[in-house]
């Protein structure tokens, strides 16, 4: 299919401007913007038009959205810092903006949603610029003077998944020629003010308390098992869409008093713990900060993790369901906080464990994110329930699921690593949700018997491995990261920590539940701190390793041995652990 492509400026005259720091969310979001690929942030979407909507009508309302709102005229300038991060946002009064016009005349229905499709697919993958408005871009594919289709690429530093709905809700009524209400809900500036005082201070305080509880004490990797090889860089998706799983989800949840999200919240853990063979979790829950009533109307991105802790060795999914539901209010009341003094404390809590924490386990709720009549305008199912498989996106983390609908119809994407689950297995997980649902509908529903209903795969652990600080670990591979961090006769990697040339050989053994590694060396004043600061620097990608909690330092000189190394005829010249608490961060807890 072709169509002809043009550019429109339409200038825009917004009532308010103005200055001051950033919000909480906008940091948070910009940071991920600064390190993330743009189709892995930026957020694309084709918006529904209403009848009869004239070219000419559309580019009003989406000048009148612009003017309507702060967050979409919001700009970030570079910082004066040497990475020139942002430190603050500017409301710009007046601008202007390009909208891009596909004409295409006469097309019929599918050909114009594939083309939106198209459209939206190439758009997503370019990235914003932070100091330049508006954050949306427009797409518009036009039939004559008719708007036909609208597609929009959102900047995730502008809206989340709440403010986009809104922003459609608002847009559909202006393209319709209604008038809106003035705007009553808080400003980015206004939340970024409260968020900066005493209580919000407080609050922030708060949640990286609760970040530090989980992340010092829980495990920090939920899948550790023999096919977990390297890091996570892909992931297969499929879509599952079912009424009849949408009906007995609703009965679950009417006979447990827990909300629908609530109950898939804990039949997806019951899924994860089967898989991993372990029932400690931790998971990541996005869209979090949306729970408090007084945001509930906010356009701009309050887009922050919520940090859960599970334990799934319940008796049954009613018990799970319960826990689960403690846990994400935990989370979510605690998902307001700095994201600098989060990514330091994730690195503080890696050097005193030597383990290093990764959103393994992600849930993300859009279903109240995606308005009804976008998903209802969706082609019907062609089977109950339909699985649609989608192009394997980039994606960092072991497993995810992303709800799209959860009220009359199920509608979610479960994305997997294939170290996790294979595309067969991916198919059996995503089909064991709506199992579970239905075997939840009448009354408590054993966990005991999820393998049997389900048959998702559980862990397999070959080779030698042990719980050591609560969670599974790999003891080859906690040496190869040793070996690999310091050097020796069998490292694979190199010079990665300059000090790798002097290093001779190294051990590890498990010594009464405790990782103690021998380095031989040419290099005086090697000390465990610095020995363990190379290991730590070398653990992200590997899930199934961890640092030694104990280092003895041995003087050597000499060639490389080709044997092993004889450490009782090496004297000692420095002994300890290097997981030296003074050495962390002291502003963790400080917002």
């Amino acid at each position: 299919m072709t169509a002809t492509s043009r550019r429109i400026t339409v200038r825009y005259g917004g009532a308010s401007s103005g200055s001051g720091p950033l919000t909480l969310g906008q940091d948070n979001m910009i940071r991920c913007i600064r390190s993330d690929l743009p189709e892995q942030i930026n957020k694309e979407a084709a918006w529904p038009v209403p009848d009869g909507t004239t070219l000419t009508a559309a580019l009003d309302a989406l000048r009148a959205l612009v003017e309507r709102h702060d967050s979409l005229r919001t700009v970030f300038p570079p910082g004066p810092g040497p990475d020139a991060f942002p430190e603050c946002q500017e409301v710009c009064a007046e601008g202007e903006f390009a909208v891009t016009v596909l004409d295409a005349p006469g097309l019929p229905a599918a050909a114009l949603d594939r083309l939106a499709e198209e459209a939206g697919r190439t758009d997503v993958a370019v990235p914003f610029d932070l100091a330049a408005g508006p954050r949306l871009r427009f797409t518009l594919l036009a039939d004559g003077d008719r708007a036909a289709r609208l597609v929009v690429v959102v900047c995730h530093a502008g809206a989340d998944g709440v403010a986009t709905t809104l922003l459609i809700e608002d847009w559909l009524a202006l393209a319709a020629g209604k008038e809106l209400p003035p705007v009553t809900a808080r400003t980015p500036l206004e939340v970024a003010a409260r968020e900066q005082g005493e209580q919000g201070r407080r609050k922030a305080a708060a949640a990286l308390g609760h970040w530090r509880k989980i992340l010092t004490t829980r495990p920090q990797t939920v899948f550790a098992d023999s096919r977990i090889t390297g890091p996570a860089d892909r992931a297969a998706a499929v879509v599952l869409r079912s009424r009849t799983a949408g009906a007995d989800l609703a009965a679950a949840s009417r006979r447990t008093g827990a909300s629908p999200s609530v109950v898939l919240l804990a039949a997806f853990a019951a899924l994860v713990a089967q898989r991993a063979g372990h029932s400690a979790l931790v998971l990541t829950a996005l869209s979090a900060n949306r729970q408090r009533a007084a945001m509930a109307d906010h356009i701009g991105t309050l887009a922050q993790d919520a940090l859960l802790a599970l334990d799934a060795d319940a008796v049954d999914l009613d018990e799970l369901i319960g826990r689960a539901k403690a846990a994400s209010l935990a989370g979510y009341w605690h998902s307001t906080l700095p994201a600098g003094n989060v990514w330091q404390l994730i690195e503080d809590v890696a050097h005193l464990r030597g383990t290093r924490f990764a959103r393994q386990v992600v849930i993300n709720d859009l279903s109240l994110t995606i308005p009804e009549a976008m998903s209802d305008a969706r082609p019907a199912p062609t089977s109950d329930p339909e699985l649609t498989w989608l192009p394997d996106p980039p994606l960092p983390v072991r497993i995810m699921l992303n709800l799209l609908r959860t009220s009359g119809s199920l509608e979610f994407v479960l994305l997997a690593c294939p170290q996790v689950l294979d595309r067969a297995e991916t198919e059996r997980f995503a089909l064991a949700l709506p199992a579970v649902l239905k075997a939840a509908v009448h009354g408590p529903f054993p966990l005991a018997d999820l393998p049997g209903l389900t048959g998702v795969p559980s862990a397999v652990r070959t080779g030698a491995w042990a719980v050591v600080d609560g969670g599974w670990i790999d003891l080859d591979a906690a040496r190869s990261l040793v070996v690999d961090a310091l050097g020796g006769a069998e490292s694979a990697s190199g010079v990665t920590s300059g000090i790798t040339a002097e290093i001779l050989g190294t051990a590890v053994e498990l010594v009464d539940g405790r990782l103690v590694a021998r380095i031989a060396t040419r290099r005086p004043g090697l000390t465990p701190l610095a020995a363990h600061r190379a290991v730590v620097a070398a653990i992200p990608g590997r899930d199934t390793a961890m640092a030694p909690h104990h280092y003895v330092v041995h003087t050597a000189t000499g060639p490389r041995p080709s044997g092993p190394i004889a450490w009782g005829t090496l004297p000692v010249t420095a002994e300890g652990a290097g997981r030296d608490p003074d050495i962390v961060g002291p502003t963790a807890d400080s917002p």
